[in-house]
């Protein structure tokens, strides 16, 4: 386990937690029902590979929206989001935003992506359905060079599209704390198909890396600003 810099938590604190949590309802975090763990490596950098444990909720049936942490334990630090969206979603987006999706057919049919605890003839229910979605990620913790605070900027993401990209010893590490096979779900799931039109060309950076870069611009201050109200 890290443990992130910073004054253990008071019992001041704690006391005014617990009577939030009992008074608030915390709506969005509590429609969160699935628990997804895969793989992620860095849109610049296919090297720099990381656990992602996706905490999702759906907002319909073709919009799920997930919360990335670098574990599932109860000091899981938050590292980044993602978006899924349907094949039909995807398509309705324009070219040069296409890039930042990728694809989770592979990650589906090799096993990798997998839901933790879950049988498997159930979790191949709903997996079969990401099979033919696309995902837009930004992790913003970059937990891999060991930062004890979340540094620099939002990074994008990409997920595995075809066999030897992970490493051997990261995919063995999570088949034993997890007690999975990624090669016998492999043959569970050999009947699911990705999008219905085969994975878009400008998908997963259309083959290519991506980064985020800053850059200054200028801001006009608020008084040269018109007012709408006055």
């Amino acid at each position: 386990m890290t443990t992130v810099p910073g004054e253990p938590t008071h019992a001041a604190t704690a006391l005014v937690e617990t009577a939030t949590a009992a008074i608030q309802s915390f709506s969005p975090v509590n429609t969160i029902h699935q628990h997804l763990c895969a793989f992620h490596f860095y849109a610049h950098d296919m090297t720099r590979q990381v656990e992602a444990h996706h905490f999702c909720s759906h907002q319909n049936e073709e919009f799920r929206q997930c919360l990335i942490y670098d574990s599932p334990g109860p000091e899981a630090r938050l590292i980044g989001v993602e978006y899924l969206i349907s094949d039909a979603l995807f398509n309705t987006l324009p070219d040069g935003e296409k890039l930042m999706w990728h694809s989770h057919e592979y990650e589906v049919k090799s096993g990798v992506l997998f839901m933790p605890e879950v049988p498997g003839p159930v979790q191949r229910v709903d997996l079969d359905k990401v099979c033919k979605t696309y995902g837009k990620t930004f992790h913003f913790w970059q937990v891999d060079l060991g930062h004890e605070l979340p540094l620099g900027l939002p990074q994008p993401m990409m997920a595995l599209t075809r066999d030897g990209q992970l490493y051997d010893t990261l995919a063995q590490d999570v088949e034993k704390r997890f007690g999975v096979l990624f090669e016998k779900e492999r043959e569970s799931r050999m009947y699911m198909k990705g999008p219905e039109h085969g994975i878009h060309p400008l998908a997963n950076g259309a083959g290519k890396g991506l980064m985020l870069e800053l850059r200054e611009t200028d801001c006009p201050p608020m008084d040269s600003m018109p007012r709408v109200f006055v």
